[in-house]
């Protein structure tokens, strides 16, 4: 994969950099919306998955449900089923009227799309499929109502097992770690170099990170930024949106976003998962608050790598 060194096959003689950070692109951008100078017209990308027009095409498997539909799934949207909160809104667990256990996931409304608009964003998301992904089963565009609905995972997200555990919980292993870290790339790779047009995800953190019952990750909340409002026809965003400590530093300053960034943040969360440590964490001293500036010496002194193996892993990785 050309944006992830780390998880490719082939070989590469350019040298390794001295630091984790993603650089600006000084290439002029390309079409709306990206900067890959990779990107190719569809025609000459056969394998692809081809975005462009599936509510013409009736290619979708959208499901389509009334909001009195999921207000009943979650118990009218009560605290109980609040599992989690983030930047585009908040999901609930829900049952459907059938037994299905599903998330339901209520967008902000601030700065949402027209129905149109939105639902043609909605029929794009559902065409996408790969293992690393969190299926999205359907929607509700009731009124100003905007609601996704994603298969649910029991698990959790990534943050649950390597940052918050529980004194009773067995932290993940080292086998683990990088089989989340790989999937994590393989479903990013997919957003970025098969999706037709591509996707920047824009906010990958752990947890956005979903596990399965054999901790094969998923990720989750791709595309929504654009559902939620914070889309545009630029590769230049209006506003950064992001999480603090997973943005790349070219990204918080202009707003200048490419794939790039992302490959920043799939960087912070592979710290992560080597560290155990948050990316950044105001109970600590005051120069490891911030988890790529701590690192960042170590990297320069190859006999200091074991220095940020998480302790919990107890000296039990390669």
């Amino acid at each position: 994969m050309s944006c992830l060194p780390c998880f490719q096959s082939k070989k590469t003689n350019e040298p390794p950099e001295d630091l984790p950070v993603a650089r600006p692109l000084n290439a002029p951008s390309p079409p709306p919306h990206f900067e890959n100078n990779n990107y190719k017209p569809p025609c000459e990308n056969a394998n692809k998955v081809d975005l462009a027009s599936p509510v013409e095409n009736g290619d979708s498997n959208a499901k389509t449900f009334t909001f009195r539909e999921l207000a009943s799934a979650t118990k009218n949207f009560r605290q109980e089923c609040l599992i989690g909160e983030g930047g585009f809104g908040r999901v609930f667990k829900g049952t459907l009227q059938g037994g299905e256990v599903v998330a339901v996931k209520q967008l902000d409304r601030t700065g949402t799309q027209g129905n149109k608009e939105f639902q043609v964003e909605v029929f794009m998301l559902t065409l996408l499929n790969h293992p690393n992904l969190v299926s999205l089963i359907g929607y509700c565009a009731d009124g100003d109502q905007r609601i996704l609905v994603y298969e649910y995972m029991p698990m959790g997200c990534l943050a649950d097992h390597l940052i918050d555990i529980k004194e009773d919980q067995k932290p993940l292993d080292w086998q683990n770690r990088m089989k989340i870290a790989s999937g994590a790339a393989q479903g990013l790779e997919y957003l970025h170099d098969k999706a037709n047009p591509p996707i920047i995800y824009r906010d990958l953190r752990t947890t956005n990170i979903l596990l399965d019952q054999d901790f094969n990750p998923r990720l989750s909340d791709y595309g929504l930024a654009k559902l939620a409002g914070g889309g545009n026809t630029s590769h230049i965003s209006p506003r950064v949106m992001g999480t603090y400590g997973y943005c790349a530093p070219e990204y918080e300053r202009s707003g200048e976003l490419s794939f790039k960034s992302d490959v920043y943040s799939f960087g912070v969360v592979l710290l992560e998962l080597i560290t155990g440590r948050r990316a950044v964490d105001t109970t600590r001293p005051a120069e490891e608050q911030n988890l790529v500036a701590w690192a960042q010496p170590i990297f320069r002194n190859p006999k200091r790598f074991r220095e940020i193996a998480d302790p919990l892993l107890k000296n039990k990785f390669p």
